[in-house]
């Protein structure tokens, strides 16, 4: 593996041609300081998602590494966080759901949906989180890694007359649950999370405020239609963007560790949620930790509005 070393403490070993790399020779349970930080957030925009291992620290203490780049969110704007510390969401992939989806009949190995699944973060709301940190607590001995995409990428290599036309669109994101005809073992976390209408408009590419770089900004998740467009052409036009972001090239692929951390900037980068543990018996358990984001803001200078609920933060 080649091995970039950005200064006489880190170490930052790209994963792929175009998107991650782990960073060595860092404890994330102290205090960095500034200019560790810094080098931490260049490795961030010119990767789009940073990996960490061997980070056995406390819940309080991924929240206080998380506040050297941002402000914290709380857990989620409608799933509740953890009790001893609230900016934290248990994302869990447990043996007793999976079950509830043998039972019902749900097709294992993961859908055609899911395997195209890739998302940002709670696109739903008018300023989407600006990062996802991302630790395992339990983590199964094969299975359950985490892909990511290069939506920078993604943008760049469509063709002229394509990236011209979708500058221009806006598309409607909102918090319907969009899979719940195929998750009938987790109807509570379902309801949980539609319990308050959110809804907002954003362009379909973004500008990275920190980078200038334009990066696709649609999700399977979240992304129901583009304004303006029939529903033909939405089928069309969304299938089409949904099955470039999931080009291998774009991505690099994640094998969680216990106490492995992964930090991705949420305007740039889609992630993938594992689709193979549907037949395994084992449990994955992680903990997530959102930044405020910015309102995003496209080529043609459209600022995302809010169409229902108010902004995370």
């Amino acid at each position: 593996m080649t091995s970039v070393v950005t200064s006489t403490t880190l170490d930052v070993r790209p994963t792929s041609g175009y998107t991650g790399a782990e960073i060595h020779g860092v404890d994330l349970s102290g205090s960095l300081d500034a200019a560790t930080v810094a080098e931490i957030r260049a490795a961030l925009m010119r990767w789009e998602v940073v990996f960490f291992r061997d980070q056995d620290i406390t819940p309080a203490q991924q929240v206080a590494f998380a506040r050297l780049f941002g402000t914290v969110t709380p857990a989620h704007p409608t799933l509740p966080g953890l009790d001893e510390q609230p900016e934290i969401l248990v994302v869990s992939d447990r043996k007793a759901r999976r079950a509830a989806h043998d039972a019902a009949g749900v097709a294992t190995p993961a859908s055609e949906y899911e395997q195209n699944n890739y998302h940002c973060d709670v696109t739903f709301v008018p300023n989407p989180p600006f990062a996802s940190i991302l630790r395992g607590l339990v983590v199964p001995p094969y299975g359950g890694d985490t892909t990511f995409s290069n939506l920078v990428i993604a943008y760049q290599t469509l063709s002229k007359p394509v990236r011209d036309l979708l500058d221009g669109l806006h598309a409607v994101h909102n918090n319907s649950f969009p899979v719940a005809s195929r998750m009938p073992g987790n109807t509570d976390v379902q309801k949980k999370f539609e319990s308050t209408p959110y809804a907002s408009v954003h362009p379909v590419v973004r500008v990275h405020p920190e980078t200038a770089e334009r990066a696709l900004y649609v999700n399977v998740n979240f992304t129901r239609e583009i304004v303006g467009l029939s529903r033909a052409e939405n089928s069309t036009l969304l299938g089409m963007l949904y099955n470039h972001i999931a080009q291998p090239a774009f991505t690099t692929r994640f094998r969680w560790e216990p106490n492995s951390v992964a930090f991705w900037d949420n305007r740039s980068v889609a992630h993938l949620a594992p689709g193979d543990l549907g037949h395994l018996d084992f449990d994955r358990v992680m903990h997530r930790v959102t930044l405020t984001g910015d309102m995003p803001v496209g080529p043609d200078g459209f600022r995302s509005e809010s169409l229902a609920g108010d902004a995370f933060a």
